[in-house]
């Protein structure tokens, strides 16, 4: 309330005493009003997507901040910085940035086919629940500075995981993107590599990385927040509510309907996408669908 009443000359003394969580919720509550209305009126519903590599990085840097920048939070938020540089330049390279519009969206609206309950998905899932994910993802790390911690093996162990998951999604979108390239080049006629003739004319990739499970960029994006989670847990223990589970753990039930989506459209477009399933684990390898 002392914001509010003091306007915009207390706004550095409530950030560095207000409780860092409620500033974290303030923010990402003010980032869903504005994306909601920009999709509104842009017709473009793309703008959360725009966040999701931006917002995380923000709220790390801010624990951090408020954290005193002691030792744990600074390889937590510093983890987390690398996860969001990377993946923002591959979504910028990508043309994210440029207007480009998620192609589920479109297809999501035209199943809904109701512009009203299309503006209801807008306003509460598309803003405001990925934009909860957010600060949700980050949660651990506001844990971490409620406790006086210092690094154990367990932390570390759960720190390289970390890294481990930021090395697999960059692996696997590196992979995904030059088959891109290459499907690209063969619509267009132009030349290339030879080893992708097979991918190429199935329409999806299934090699590399791709062949050890469907989504492994996936497993690498889930993996980094669920050992960011991990990270909290090696220095706090007891309840994993009280160290910031839940951002790990629904992630995780959005990717399995995510993912569940993208591929029903990759068994209308490309009949050999059943046996792709049939023959390689989603998520896990060796977990075929039956």
């Amino acid at each position: 309330m002392a914001f509010f009443a003091g306007g915009v000359s207390v706004l550095p003394v409530w950030l560095s005493t207000a409780n860092p969580l409620l500033i974290v919720i303030l923010c990402a509550l003010g980032f869903a009003i504005c994306s909601f209305f920009a999709g509104l009126i842009t017709k473009d519903y793309s703008w959360v997507d725009r966040m999701w590599s931006v917002q995380p990085v923000f709220y790390g840097l801010f624990y951090a901040w408020r954290g005193g920048f002691s030792p744990v939070i600074i390889i937590a938020s510093g983890l987390i910085a690398v996860w969001g540089i990377r993946l923002t330049w591959n979504f910028a390279s990508k043309g994210g940035y440029t207007g480009m519009e998620d192609y589920r969206w479109g297809i999501l609206r035209q199943k809904i086919n109701n512009p009203v309950l299309w503006q209801l998905f807008n306003l509460l899932f598309i803003s405001f629940f990925q934009n909860a994910l957010f600060a949700a993802f980050t949660l651990p790390m506001y844990y971490m500075i409620q406790h006086d911690t210092v690094v154990n093996l367990w932390f570390i162990a759960a720190a390289v995981l970390c890294a481990l998951s930021i090395l697999l999604e960059t692996f696997s979108d590196g992979e995904q993107n030059m088959f891109q390239e290459a499907k690209k080049a063969a619509r267009e006629g132009k030349e290339y590599p030879s080893k992708y003739d097979e991918e190429v004319k199935q329409g999806f990739v299934s090699s590399g990385l791709f062949s050890i499970c469907r989504h492994p960029n996936y497993v690498g994006e889930m993996g980094t927040w669920w050992s960011l989670w991990l990270m909290a847990f090696a220095l706090i223990g007891g309840n994993p509510f009280e160290s910031g589970i839940i951002g790990a753990l629904v992630l995780t039930l959005l990717f399995i309907g995510s993912s569940a989506m993208s591929e029903g459209i990759s068994r209308e477009r490309y009949p050999a996408y059943r046996d792709y399933q049939k023959k390689v684990g989603r998520f896990i390898p060796g977990f075929r669908r039956k």
